[in-house]
């Protein structure tokens, strides 16, 4: 014989409760995702000679080059140092996402 659990969701859960919860996560998601994209983190290399500028979803949104920085002969050098900025940045801004973005929504952005 089947046992019926009242209401058939989360065990008897209130579904009014539910969609409160709901919406409640969605807008902390909405205003941790305002927050990510209005962020500007900032990533250097070379002391200073190449920074580049991200979004907190780790989106390239600027970069800076000091004219000292390039080498004709040594253009593998600018990459590098490029490479090295824009990583510092991610990471950082890959910090930031895990910081703000509201439990159980990992994976979601």
């Amino acid at each position: 014989m089947a046992k019926h659990f009242g209401g058939g969701f989360g065990g008897g859960m209130n579904m009014q409760a539910l969609m409160q919860q709901a919406r409640k996560m969605q807008e902390q998601m909405a205003k941790a995702q305002a927050e990510l994209d209005e962020a500007e983190i900032e990533g250097s290399a070379g002391g200073g000679l190449v920074t580049v500028v991200v979004n907190g979803h780790g989106a390239l949104t600027g970069i800076t080059i000091k004219p000292e920085a390039v080498d004709p002969e040594d253009i593998e050098m600018l990459e590098d140092l490029i490479i090295a900025a824009y990583n510092e940045a991610a990471s950082e801004a890959e910090d930031m996402k895990n910081e703000v973005m509201p439990a159980g929504a990992n994976g979601m952005f």
